[in-house]
């Protein structure tokens, strides 16, 4: 096996050190490889690097308050949860899926590269496309999801703003051709401000955040009004109790919803390459994830138990919820919040990680905006309205299969970035064929064992109970269903362990051959 771990070094003529220890390329070395160089993909000038705290945690706040988000909390009480064991559950999940967050996040104000790029010390230069496009595909499939949440949203609040009728309009596909239409119209609104790029991005989120906020508290002071108050809403009793019923439904719940943002978790460096410095993307990101999450978390919670408290049934579901009142300008200003909180979460979330995936696929044909365009197109592709159906199929499948494959590159990206290398990259190695992360052909064969074991038992054990997912009750390996209630924690532990084991052999074995 050939593996390479540079040795520790400081910046040298080609890296020139900037204060806080971000390392930019020289003047004049540009990579221009176009095999894996483009303007997307290179690093990110030190002068360019000038997101603040503030900016980091609005990103998390906007991303953080969407309609997804909400069914993640409101779909565990739909689940026999009652509103501290959904809280709680959130809470931990965030917690746990912060620190992978805040350790992958260290390369992007330090080298200012992409994911892809970071994958390439891991995986290879060929290798990390393995990575990227499990990353892309999952981001793609998100998009869809959102862009579908976010259409029906626009679709139930305008038919019950007109005064009904939308859905009894002609079908095409099985759905209404109104439905469709906002659909489509919510798709090209998504991919218009994307294509302005970070900057405008950004910009978007500044003011984004704090107005999904308030439509969030609108929302819970109207159902706490037709609650008769907030005292129904904190009643509402746990189906499952503390004991041998809650457990099975934990634990699966809690690494559904450290799945939600192990997407993230993987591809935050696309947007600290952006900051100021380390400490910009660890307090906003500390101060942004955690508390956002949880509170938001709370927030749906005490709806949904005061959904079912005024209706006699919870109602997951906000739009669902919103659209059962008659007032007008309440029902214009819940399309306006799930307008604004869906591209939010939507853009920055799924649409910019699988732009630079694609990118890095294919950099002298497909450019940020190329990329994007073509996660909007997937998107659609893979039918994203299926997905959502069920709580069950919602958090146990998808979220537990996405989990944990994405925990297995994330740990081996760890892994590679701490444990390895202690944090220290060769710059230009990253785009040179001829560098030390070419490996064997352009990939990392330990990289790619450990991807594939960790993997295997992340997921080999997926299971459904009958008629609520694709999976055979037993699961699709039997002996390993034990373990697929844990996906994330085991792929990240199992590919984090094996990687730096091989690594390491690697590097003792080329040692003992210089020796000798």
């Amino acid at each position: 096996m050939t593996a390479t771990i540079p040795p520790e070094r400081s910046a040298g003529p080609s890296e020139p050190a900037a204060p806080g220890g971000r390392v930019e390329l020289a003047p004049g070395t540009t990579p221009d490889d176009p095999r894996f160089v483009n303007e997307d993909l290179l690093p990110v000038p030190v002068a360019q690097r000038r997101w603040t705290t503030y900016n980091f945690a609005a990103l998390w706040v906007g991303m953080a308050h969407n309609i997804p988000s909400w069914l993640l909390a409101s779909g565990l009480v739909a689940l026999g949860m009652d509103w501290k064991q959904a809280v709680l559950t959130i809470a931990l999940a965030n917690v746990v899926v912060l620190l992978p967050m805040l350790l992958t996040g260290h390369a992007g104000p330090k080298y200012g590269i992409p994911f892809p790029v970071l994958a390439r010390a891991s995986f290879g230069l060929r290798g990390a496309n393995l990575p990227a496009l499990v990353r892309a595909g999952v981001a793609c499939a998100w998009f869809g999801i959102q862009t579908w949440i976010g259409g029906q949203g626009i679709f139930v609040l305008l038919d019950k703003a007109f005064g009904g009728g939308w859905a009894d309009a002609s079908r095409i596909g099985g759905q209404p051709w109104t439905l469709w239409l906002c659909f489509a119209l919510f798709w090209a609104l998504e991919l218009a401000i994307i294509y302005r790029g970070m900057e405008a991005l950004r910009r978007f989120e500044n003011w984004a955040a704090p107005f999904v906020i308030v439509g969030a508290l609108a929302l819970l002071g109207w159902i706490a009004y037709q609650a008769g108050g907030l005292g129904p809403l904190l009643d509402q009793p746990s189906k499952l109790g503390w004991g041998a019923d809650f457990w099975p439904v934990f634990f699966p719940a809690l690494m559904g919803m450290i799945a939600f943002w192990a997407t993230l978790s993987l591809n935050i460096p696309d947007f600290t390459r952006f900051g100021a410095g380390q400490r910009s993307q660890v307090l906003g990101q500390s101060l942004g994830l955690p508390t956002t999450m949880t509170l938001f978390a709370l927030l749906s919670v005490l709806v949904t138990s005061g959904s079912q408290a005024v209706y006699g049934a919870p109602v997951w579901d906000p739009v669902a919820l919103a659209a059962k009142t008659d007032n007008v300008f309440g029902l214009l200003f819940a399309l306006v919040t799930v307008l604004v909180a869906t591209l939010s979460v939507n853009i920055a979330a799924n649409v910019v990680s699988p732009a630079y995936d694609l990118a890095n696929l294919a950099p002298k044909r497909i450019d940020f905006r190329k990329g994007a365009l073509i996660t909007g197109v997937v998107g659609v592709l893979i039918m994203p309205w299926k997905l959502t159906a069920t709580p069950e199929l919602y958090i146990f499948t998808w979220l537990g299969l996405v989990g944990g494959l994405l925990g297995t590159v994330a740990g081996i990206l760890i892994a590679d970035y701490w444990l390895v290398r202690r944090t220290v990259l060769d710059l230009p190695g990253l785009y040179r064929a001829d560098g030390p992360y070419w490996y064997r052909g352009g990939w990392n064969p330990a990289a790619v064992l450990a991807f594939l074991v960790g993997g295997v038992l992340a997921v080999g054990g997926s299971h459904s109970a009958p008629g609520t997912g694709p999976f055979p009750e037993d699961g699709l390996i039997p002996f390993l269903k034990p373990l697929s209630d844990y996906g994330w924690a085991v792929g990240l532990a199992a590919s984090l362990l094996l990687y730096t084991a091989l690594m390491r052999r690697a590097a003792a074995g080329r040692s003992s051959a210089r020796s000798s």
